[in-house]
């Protein structure tokens, strides 16, 4: 594809920006978790890895080797499992309450799986051999 390394670079500084979004709410707390905010739970800050990774994987969509394309589907998949656990996680029933899903947490699957897929269709120039 044309622009996958574009696209890549764009949905990676949109990954980044949806671990500062609110993930979800819990209503009993009234506790707003975020991808780097979760006082009051024991989830830590489930967006850091996403953020160090992605910004890894934004820096491997912009080198022209194969070592960097082939690299980065690796990394990719590791960041797309990231974003499906913290999806789970976050947003779990536990004990019969229900937390509400925020917009952050959809920007952050559809982020990753947009990463994925631009990983997958590098833009490689094709050298012919002599």
């Amino acid at each position: 594809m044309k622009y996958s390394q574009t696209i890549g670079i764009a949905a990676g500084v949109l990954l980044i920006a949806a671990c500062f979004l609110p993930w979800s709410f819990i209503e009993s707390r009234q506790l707003t978790v975020s991808g780097l905010e979760a006082a009051g739970t024991n989830f830590g800050k489930p967006g850091l890895f996403n953020i160090v990774v992605g910004a890894v994987c934004m820096l491997l969509f912009a080198i022209p080797r194969i070592w960097a394309k082939r690299t980065n589907v690796f990394l990719n998949a590791i960041n797309l499992a990231w974003a499906i656990r913290n999806y789970i996680i976050v947003s779990s029933c536990m004990m019969g309450e229900c937390p509400v899903k925020k917009t952050g947490l959809y920007v952050l699957l559809v982020a990753a799986i947009i990463m994925q897929a631009m990983a997958l269709f590098p833009r490689m120039d094709v050298q012919k051999k002599k």
